[in-house]
């Protein structure tokens, strides 16, 4: 399977974060290389989205990435977890789509070396779980979806896409609750 060109990401928002789910996200490290199929997406619109890391254009050393073309690696932490989105929309219009959960397709062994002696169905339903069990690290932060060592591939083409509340922003007033979170209906890697 190929690369996903550029071009793929070069959408709404809205429509990257349905577009995204049934991709192969790939990461190679000197350890080997571990992939899985994304099942769950979060979109997070910016400026006027009180959830969004740059809600009223705030731009931050943190942010920067999310400023950037479409297609830019955007990896931050919270809590002690690494997430990892995709920017999206163009350049200096700061909006981004959280990968939430993946299933697993490459490296299955180097997912459990990495995340412990875990049920196969925990490896990467949900946000940090699916960082640490690819090995996508904060160092990821500004590279392009386009070349390794991290990188998207064509995948699966889901069947049905439901969509909801996104999870975990209860303290961001009425964007709390705009149903901006996609995921493969009835796959049993999503995060809840």
């Amino acid at each position: 399977m190929s690369i996903i060109p550029i071009e793929f990401f070069q959408k709404p928002t809205l429509e990257l974060a349905r577009d995204l789910l049934g991709c192969e996200l790939v990461k190679e490290t000197d350890e080997g290389t571990a992939s899985g199929y994304i099942v769950e997406t979060e979109a997070y619109i910016g400026p006027e989205d009180r959830a969004s890391h740059s809600f009223n254009n705030k731009r931050t050393k943190r942010t920067e990435a999310m400023f950037g073309p479409a297609g830019t690696v955007y990896t931050y932490v919270m809590h002690t977890h690494c997430l990892v989105n995709v920017v999206s929309a163009e350049s200096e219009k700061p909006e981004a789509v959280l990968i939430r959960a993946v299933e697993p397709v490459i490296g299955k062994d180097l997912m459990y070396k990495r995340r412990g002696d875990k049920k196969e169905i925990d490896l990467t339903n949900g946000p940090g779980k699916l960082t640490k069990a690819l090995g996508i690290i904060k160092s990821d932060y500004g590279r392009t979806y386009t070349e390794p060592p991290l990188y998207l591939r064509e995948g699966i083409k889901p069947e049905s896409i439901s969509s909801g509340k996104r999870i975990g922003i209860e303290n961001s007033g009425e964007a709390r609750d705009y149903p901006w979170r996609y995921w493969i209906t009835g796959n049993r890697f999503v995060s809840r």
